[in-house]
C-alpha cells in the first residue's frame, strides 16, 4: 500500500539569527511514514523538532536532506492533499464559526451555498450546529476547538496534521475532543500524523507511536505499534492493562530523553 506521508532521512538545518555562520540541526536521519488511515502520534521532548516534522509534511518548511512524498508523489511546495490543524488559535476573530469553517471552501473557490451548507454540516458534526453566528470571543476555549477542527476537516483533506491541538484545554474538555476526534476519523479513516507531549494522548488515539531522542539532531528511537482494540474511550482505556504496559514501555526509552531535554533548557544562555 502506498504510504500517504513518507519521510525519508529527512535533516533540518537553520541558520542561527545572531551569527551566519552558527547552525542548528534540529532533526536528523529521520524516517517515518504515515500509511493511509493510520493514525501516528510523535512524541519527544520539548524542543526535539517534533513541529519541524509536521512543517515538512505540510510542505511548508523543505528538509535541508532528505525526500519527501505524499501518496508515492515527491512533496513540492505546500502539500495539498493535508489539512494543518495548529497548536496556537487560528480562528479569524472577524468571523464567525461559520464564517471560520466556509473560509477555506471560499479561497479554494466553492459557491456559497455549497460553502455554507458544508460548514454547517461540519458545525453540526463537532456539535455546534447552534453555534455559527458566534464569534471565536463569545466562544470558550473547547467551542474554538471544535470550531478550528471543523475548520481543518471540511476540506476532506487525504492527510490530518495535528499540532498538540488539545493541549491547552482542560482535562474533561480535552479528553472529551480527543474522543470526538477519534469518531470523525473512524468514520472517514484519513491518515493523521499527531504531535503532542501527552504520552497517555498519544497511546489512546493512536495506531503507532514513534518516539524522538532530544535535539540537537533529533531522531526516531523507538516505535511501538498500539494494539489496543477500537473504538477507544480515551478516559477508560487509561485503566486497562495494556495500556498500562505499553505506557511503561514507552516511558522507559523516552524517560532519558526528556531528563537530557531538560537540562539542555537549563543550560541554555
Amino acid at each position: 500500500m502506498t504510504a500517504a506521508l513518507d519521510l525519508n532521512g529527512v535533516a533540518c538545518t537553520f541558520v542561527s539569527r545572531n551569527d551566519p555562520n552558527q547552525r542548528y540541526t534540529a532533526v536528523q536521519d529521520v524516517s517515518l511514514t504515515v500509511g493511509a488511515g493510520e493514525f501516528v502520534s510523535v512524541v519527544g521532548p520539548t524542543g526535539c523538532g517534533k513541529s519541524t516534522l509536521l512543517n515538512v509534511g505540510a510542505g511548508l518548511l523543505e528538509p535541508s536532506t532528505g525526500s519527501v512524498s505524499a501518496f508515492g508523489q515527491p512533496l513540492l511546495g505546500i502539500n495539498r492533499r493535508a489539512g494543518y490543524m495548529f497548536q496556537a488559535e487560528s480562528l479569524m476573530p472577524w468571523r464567525t464559526a461559520l464564517g471560520n469553517v466556509m473560509a477555506g471552501l471560499e479561497f479554494q473557490g466553492l459557491a456559497p451555498a455549497q460553502s455554507r451548507a458544508r460548514a454547517e454540516d461540519w458545525l453540526r458534526r463537532v456539535g455546534l450546529g447552534g453555534f455559527g453566528d458566534r464569534y471565536p470571543h463569545q466562544m470558550s476555549g473547547g467551542m474554538r476547538k471544535r470550531v478550528s477542527l471543523a475548520q481543518t476537516l471540511v476540506l476532506d483533506p487525504d492527510i490530518i496534521l495535528m499540532d498538540e491541538p488539545f493541549s491547552a484545554l482542560d482535562i474533561q474538555t480535552r479528553q472529551l475532543m480527543e474522543n470526538e476526534l477519534l469518531t470523525l476519523w473512524a468514520a472517514k479513516k484519513k491518515a493523521v500524523l499527531f504531535i503532542t507531549h501527552d504520552l497517555d494522548e498519544a497511546i489512546a488515539m493512536s495506531d503507532r507511536v514513534v518516539v524522538l531522542s532530544a535535539g540537537p539532531g533529533s531522531h526516531p528511537i523507538g516505535e511501538f505499534v498500539i494494539d489496543i482494540p477500537r473504538p477507544r474511550d480515551v478516559a477508560e482505556v487509561k485503566i486497562t492493562a495494556r495500556f498500562i504496559e505499553l505506557h511503561q514501555a514507552i516511558w522507559s526509552v523516552l524517560r532519558d530523553e526528556v531528563l537530557k531535554g531538560y537540562q539542555q533548557q537549563l543550560q541554555a544562555p
